[in-house]
Formats: C-alpha cells, sequence, structure tokens
C-alpha cells in the first residue's frame, strides 16, 4: 500500500511537471491596440459648477438730477429696459449749439471766402500783365510785382482751408463726445434680472460713479476650474465640451468666455467662464460636472491609447516579440495622444501591464 501511494504521488508530480513545462513554454498575452489615424485632438480637462447668475452694480458714469427710475427691491427686468434716466435738458442744449456751429461753418465754406475772390482776380491781372510784358509794354518789375500777389494769396486761400477743416474735425470730436454724454443718462439693464437693493429715486442729484442698485442675472455662471499646468495656452474664444452630473453622458457644445488671472488660494486651481450651449432652464444653479478645453485639432494624426505611453516610449507587439521605440508626442487629451514619429499605421501597442513587458521578451498580441 505503501509502495503504490509513493507510485501514485510520483505519478502526479510528474504530471505537474509536465503541465508546467507547457505553460512556461507559451508566451504571455498582452493586451495591445493598433494605431489608428484620426484627428488628433489637444484638450485640457477641467471640473465645472454651476452658479447662480452674476452680480451686476448700476452705476453712472456722469453725475446729474434723476428723472425716472424704474428700480424697486424685488421688481423684475428685462434686457434692454431703461432702469434709469438722467436730466439731459442741458447736454441736449449744448448738442443743438455744437450743430448750429457745424452748420454755419460749412454754409461758409460753400459760400467761400473773399481771399479766394481776391486771388481769382490776382491771376487774371498777372495773365493779362504778362502778355503785356511779352509784348513789350508791361514793365517786368510790376509783373514780379503781380507774381508775388498771387503767390502770397494762395498761401492765404491754402491756409483758411486748413483752419476751416481743422475746425470742422474739431466740432466733429465734440458733437461725438456730447452723444456719448447724452447716451450715458440712460441707464440700459444688459440681460434679463432681479432688482435686489435699490438706491436712487426720481429727483435725487447723484454723482458720478455712484452706485444707484444691485442686480442679480437670471443667467446662472459656468465656471470651469482648471489646474495650473493645464492653465497655459486658455484663451477667449476656445471651443469646449461640457458633461452635467444628472444628464448622464449628454455633452454641450461650449465656449470659453472669459479667463480670470488669479487662483483660487484655497486650490491653487485657475477658474474659466464658459458659455454653454444648453436650454435656459436645464443649467441650475449648484450643478456639477466635467469639461474639456480645446486648445486645438490636427487631421489624419497618427493616434494611440494614451495608456500605451511611458514617458517617451512605447512598447510594441511586433512578430511576437516585444519592441520598445522612441516616439515623438504631439496633441494629446485624455483618452489618446498623437504619435508624430516611432510607430506606423497598424502596429499593435501594448496597452496594460507594460511593466510586465521587457524589449525582446516573446508575447502573444490580444486586441480587445
Amino acid at each position: 500500500m505503501k509502495i503504490n501511494s509513493t507510485l501514485k504521488l510520483g505519478g502526479l508530480l510528474v504530471l505537474a511537471g509536465l503541465a508546467g513545462f507547457v505553460l512556461l513554454g507559451r508566451p504571455p498575452v498582452a493586451a495591445v491596440a493598433a494605431v489608428k489615424r484620426g484627428r488628433a485632438v489637444n484638450a485640457v480637462p477641467a471640473t465645472v459648477i454651476v452658479r447662480a447668475g452674476a452680480v451686476r452694480v448700476v452705476r453712472s458714469e456722469i453725475g446729474g438730477s434723476v428723472k425716472s427710475a424704474a428700480l424697486a427691491v424685488g421688481a423684475r427686468v428685462r434686457a434692454g429696459d431703461v432702469l434709469v434716466q438722467i436730466d439731459d435738458v442741458d447736454l441736449q442744449i449744448g448738442l443743438k449749439q455744437l450743430n448750429n456751429a457745424r452748420e454755419a461753418v460749412l454754409k461758409r465754406q460753400k459760400v467761400g471766402s473773399a481771399s479766394e475772390l481776391l486771388l481769382t482776380t490776382a491771376r487774371e491781372d498777372w495773365d493779362r500783365a504778362k502778355r503785356q510784358a511779352e509784348a513789350g509794354t508791361f514793365p517786368p518789375a510790376d509783373l514780379e510785382k503781380l507774381q508775388r500777389n498771387v503767390q502770397q494769396l494762395e498761401n492765404t486761400v491754402a491756409l483758411e482751408k486748413i483752419d476751416r477743416e481743422a475746425e470742422l474735425a474739431d466740432l466733429a470730436s465734440k458733437l461725438e463726445v456730447q452723444q456719448r454724454l447724452i447716451g450715458k443718462t440712460r441707464l440700459i439693464a444688459q440681460e434679463d434680472g432681479q432688482v435686489v437693493t435699490a438706491e436712487v429715486r426720481p429727483g435725487d442729484l447723484i454723482p458720478a460713479d455712484a452706485s444707484l442698485a444691485t442686480l442679480v442675472s437670471d443667467t446662472p455662471v459656468v465656471e470651469a476650474s482648471i489646474s495650473e499646468e493645464s492653465y497655459a495656452g486658455i484663451a477667449p474664444g476656445q471651443r469646449a465640451t461640457v458633461t452635467l452630473l444628472g444628464y448622464g453622458t449628454e455633452k454641450f457644445e461650449a465656449t470659453v468666455a472669459a479667463v480670470l488671472p488669479t487662483t483660487d488660494p484655497a486650490t491653487q486651481r485657475y477658474t474659466v467662464r464658459l458659455d454653454v450651449k444648453i436650454a435656459p432652464g436645464r443649467l441650475i444653479p449648484g450643478l456639477g460636472g466635467e469639461a474639456r478645453v480645446i486648445l486645438g485639432e490636427r487631421a489624419n494624426a497618427l493616434l494611440a491609447p494614451r495608456r500605451a505611453l511611458q514617458g517617451d516610449y512605447v512598447l510594441v507587439a511586433k512578430d511576437g516579440r516585444v519592441e520598445q521605440r522612441h516616439v515623438v508626442r504631439g496633441f494629446a487629451n485624455l483618452q489618446e495622444i498623437e504619435l508624430v514619429s516611432g510607430v506606423a499605421e497598424g502596429e499593435l501597442v501594448i496597452t496594460d501591464s507594460l511593466d510586465a513587458f521587457r524589449p525582446g521578451d516573446r508575447v502573444r498580441a490580444e486586441q480587445p
């Protein structure tokens, strides 16, 4: 019995050894992905928060007497509503005076100056004297006097023209300033919102830059928080995509509206404001999410999964062996990276457990 047990145990050990030999002789499996051509996107990630509408302080650039004020705490306003009208009677009188002065200059210009009439007469006298001088009946000295008189009058006419043009330009500038001042007497709501404070009533005399009211915009503000290393290159006008919690994987197109120049002291991250293409009712304050700000795009680029990269190298499974390739990286995002050189289209790069493989190792490539 003891001999039989020993023989059985020995047989099992031999079988285990043979199985191990067979298994050890097979190359390991490597998860790979094919290098493909596509559009390379250089995008940086950001976290998103939807905040309540922006707070706007209504200020007047000019002082004066308040003629009317449509401001009451709790009242709603629409974009384009006149919030405050400052009395502009004196400014309108000044505008009329400037217009009258301009019309007077234009009329004088149309009539012409006395110097222009004298110049016409002097030229006629000079032409007649030149003919007489050619016939020997007019003294040369007197002819020179007539010529100098013509030149003097030409200079006078030219200077008068310069003066008139300068006067018209000056009046045009003053008219523009006056019209801008009149425009500043009307304080207009820039967007829909609600009045939360009101500090002015009709008849009040206000100084320039006085705070007259506070409004809260109806439009929520979408802010994206970006890390310091990803901040370089962010600029207004760039495209972005946004996903919001509560709306699943639905993506919304967006544009960078503003880039705040300082970091949040608590997080050391930069804040970017986004204009998101979404129905207003769906943009609820408090919603969070993620965004990708697109810094650049390039068509017909060689792309590989970003997880295949080890510094500046990738591992390529080719003819049953592992090859290490030095690559030049291009645009990158969270999922993919552009490989400018080092690999060819269709080659298989290892994407998982990269530390388990060394150049020259036998390998079996397996695509998902």
